[in-house]
């Protein structure tokens, strides 16, 4: 098993991007502040790589310190004065319809700069990101008019026949930092805006200086949507920099943030200094555990999809796979076999069915953790190394003889490569799942239900599937246990993030 397969090792040319794609990139995006397209203070920009040739393919503004005090103080405007203010949550739910009709009807531009500047396929941007991003927004939408708080009976001392109404309103909680991942840019940023603008918030969105385009043409829709001036601002710029500036500024009422564990631990002390609400997602390890009465030939291709989707640039991406003893070999070949017929290629070419990853730097970490997991013993079942090719890419690759105290089991390599090991009981598998900081997801492959109701309140972690994977609605909370963040987004819990309850007393 430890033997090299052959690879389709010819990685087609990329396609030419389409007119509407090639005119927005000639427009020389700006930053969007207080309803204003506007250079940085700062007059330098950043360049953007296409993953699949490693060409740059358009800059983008360094936002500096200056401009976030510009972008906050619209926002702050905004949230003050003006309509937003005193628009009635029906209209606020008419724009966020507005926005979603039209993120649908630009859905073949949208899934095309996404491709483009993250390397994912245009199909899978298609069928995944376009239609999440805009389900998150009509779903919202309809929050806006069902906030609501609720009345309380007091057992208040007081003179005689003395009487209190007692009740509570949620109210939005005011400017918002609002910073997001490189890998579903779009479905990020209308993860965070779209429970935002529902409860009257305004934002400052940070998209991640790889994959700023999606984010930028999303704040032209904006703006055509008709949201008043300041309600949106969208900063381009690096994490250390712009977005530590927003973080830091005292005027920000709120940081909600998507990345790595790392950083957001950065985040979350430097929020502390000004007692801002805070909201993380952060990394994740996620175990996918395969009990012995599942159905192999389901389990296989949910396995393989659990670690493969976007090149296993996913946070809750299905990285460590636990198989029965009695099932163990026959799923891993099953897993092996899947990742030997991948077509790698280029984003918008029509037969390519995993992208190349992000970045060079993606590239090196995740090819620095397959080198690890060899020196430390681990074996190769499949890939474990990078085609030759001037895009970033990684052939879909399998360890297995994996130990518990590998970098490779332990640590978020946030790419296509999963890690194997057996298991005999549910306690077993149980106590490999959880001994990880990480407690974002997992998911258990089983038509036991016995099992599957013992195994899933063992599992310390803030989604379990079963007989499935990657299944995120917008009805459905989201978020982290342990080092995976805290707070919860998507359905009731993701407005409560974004709203203050306050509590009114009044003596009659």
């Amino acid at each position: 098993m430890n033997a090299s397969p052959e690879f389709r090792s010819e990685i087609a040319p990329q396609p030419e991007p389409s007119p509407a794609v090639a005119k927005f990139l000639a427009r020389k995006p700006r930053l969007l502040i207080g309803g204003e397209w506007v250079e940085s203070s700062s007059k330098t920009r950043i360049p953007v790589f296409d993953p699949a040739t490693g060409k740059q393919i358009a800059e983008v503004p360094d936002a500096n310190a200056e401009d976030v005090n510009r972008a906050v103080a619209a926002a702050r405007k905004a949230f003050e004065s003006g309509p937003w203010p005193d628009m009635l949550p029906a209209q606020r739910e008419a724009l966020l319809w507005r926005l979603a009709d039209l993120i649908d009807r630009h859905a073949e531009e949208l899934a095309e700069l996404e491709s483009l500047d993250n390397g994912k396929t245009k199909l899978m941007a298609s069928m995944v990101d376009i239609p999440a991003a805009s389900a998150q927004f009509r779903y919202m939408a309809g929050w806006a008019t069902k906030i609501e708080g609720s009345t309380f009976q007091t057992s208040l001392p007081g003179p005689p026949g003395a009487k209190y109404h007692t009740y509570t309103v949620r109210e939005p909680v005011g400017v918002v930092g609002q910073i997001v991942p490189w890998n579903f840019p779009l479905i990020m940023a209308a993860t965070k805006l779209a429970p935002a603008l529902a409860a009257g918030c305004t934002c400052v969105l940070k998209p991640a200086e790889q994959t700023p385009l999606s984010a930028l043409r999303l704040g032209e829709l904006i703006i055509e949507a008709g949201f008043p001036p300041g309600v949106v601002n969208i900063l381009t710029g690096y994490g250390e920099t712009t977005g530590a500036a927003i973080v830091a500024h005292p005027d920000v009422d709120k940081i909600a943030f998507t990345g790595s564990t790392e950083v957001g631990k950065i985040i979350n002390k430097s929020a502390s200094d000004t007692v801002k609400r805070v909201s993380l997602e952060l990394g994740g390890k996620s175990p996918v555990i395969v009990l012995p009465d599942a159905d192999l030939e389901t389990v296989v291709g949910g396995a393989a999809q659990a670690i493969f989707f976007n090149s296993g640039q996913v946070c809750v991406a299905g990285s460590r796979l636990f198989a029965h003893r009695k099932v163990f070999d026959k799923v891993l070949e099953g897993v092996a076999g899947v990742a030997k017929s991948m077509k790698l290629g280029p984003g918008l070419h029509p037969e390519t069915q995993m992208g190349p990853l992000v970045s060079r730097e993606q590239q090196e970490r995740v090819l620095g953790y397959i080198k690890s997991g060899r020196e430390e013993g681990a074996a190769v079942v499949v890939g474990g190394d990078a085609p030759q090719h001037p895009g970033y890419f990684v052939r879909p690759t399998v360890l297995a003889d994996v130990r518990r105290d590998m970098r490779v089991f332990r640590e978020e390599i946030f790419g296509p490569v999963l890690v194997a090991q057996r298991f005999d009981d549910l306690d077993e598998v149980a106590a490999a799942a959880n001994d990880t900081p990480y407690g974002l997801a997992a998911s258990i492959w089983s038509n036991d239900l016995r099992a599957v109701h013992r195994l899933v309140p063992k599992i310390k972690a803030g989604t379990v599937w079963v007989n499935c994977h990657h299944m995120i609605d917008a009805n459905m909370p989201f978020g982290g246990y342990k080092q995976s963040g805290f707070g919860r987004e998507n359905g009731r819990t993701a407005i409560e993030m974004y709203t203050e309850l306050k509590s009114v007393c009044i003596a009659i």
